[in-house]
């Protein structure tokens, strides 16, 4: 036994006081850490570069509605309809995906006020299998949806996704025309339906619901597009502009009619179902 050794076993050492390991975040854009508390109290924004980082359903909801909102029940789906394997079965990614995530699928609804003004609202929640689109968000959305029909209120739909669940094949892609019948049924009551465009919208989801709102409001930085810019750029064989497919750029050409900082964003969502909900629902 070295003298080291006895010198530290006669030393009344004090228990090493436990630390978490998550009380900082890296900012991915800027580099810089910041603490997680104060992070999350910006509502998961860079207090430094305004970095809007991604943002779970249940945080997106109770940031946006009023106290007292209601989750809608989430329909019940045939799982897995194509027994689907690659790499490993997607029963068992489903299975990964809920343990990881406190809901069953990718869409979470709600409804109840934003400042007043009653709304149902859907997420789209990334974090899920990367927001993909499969039966169980397409009956997610129609029921919405129709939750919003029924209510005689608006229905605000924040989107993120990467497209079309490809584990479902085509049964996912008939989800894009049942959600884009339910925005002309909405449209045909005179309802209004926002979209909240959250990074990233890609895909199917782009394709379809995410781009048939009567307003369409994007968070800042928010990569929204349906191909890929390595796919466009070796399709056309030109180089793509600077900020090609970010939020601030489509809105600059006409493709969204407002880019609002998260922190804004309740206020603006109310002020638009004030001016776009029926006079007996405002």
């Amino acid at each position: 036994m070295s003298w080291l050794t006895k010198v530290r076993e006669r030393l009344p050492f004090a228990p090493k006081r436990e630390t978490a390991d998550n009380l900082w975040i890296k900012c991915p854009r800027c580099q810089e850490m910041i603490f997680v508390k104060e992070y999350e109290a910006n509502c998961n924004v860079c207090p430094k570069c305004e970095h809007h980082g991604r943002i779970g359903a249940d945080r997106r909801l109770a940031m946006l509605f009023d106290t007292g909102f209601r989750l809608l029940s989430a329909p019940e789906v045939t799982e897995d309809p194509l027994k689907f394997k690659d790499t490993k079965p997607y029963a068992a990614r489903l299975k990964a995906a809920r343990v990881a995530n406190p809901h069953r699928d990718a869409f979470t609804a709600g409804i109840g006020t934003i400042e007043g003004h009653q709304a149902v609202i859907g997420v789209q929640d990334f974090m899920f299998m990367g927001g993909s689109m499969g039966m169980a968000v397409g009956d997610a959305f129609v029921s919405a949806a129709q939750a919003a029909i029924d209510a005689r209120c608006g229905f605000v739909c924040v989107t993120a996704a990467g497209g079309a669940r490809m584990q479902e094949g085509i049964l996912s892609l008939m989800q894009m025309p049942r959600a884009t019948v339910m925005t002309r049924r909405l449209k045909d009551m005179g309802l209004p339906y926002i979209v909240v465009l959250a990074d990233p919208t890609t895909g199917g989801v782009t394709a379809s619901y995410a781009m048939l709102g009567d307003v369409h409001v994007a968070e800042p930085g928010a990569l929204i597009g349906f191909a890929g810019q390595r796919v466009i750029q070796e399709t056309i064989r030109e180089q793509l502009p600077e900020g090609f497919q970010r939020a601030e750029y489509l809105h600059k050409h006409g493709m969204v009619d407002m880019v609002v900082h998260r922190g804004e964003l309740k206020q603006t969502l109310a002020d638009l179902l004030g001016y776009l909900s029926p006079a007996q629902a405002a």
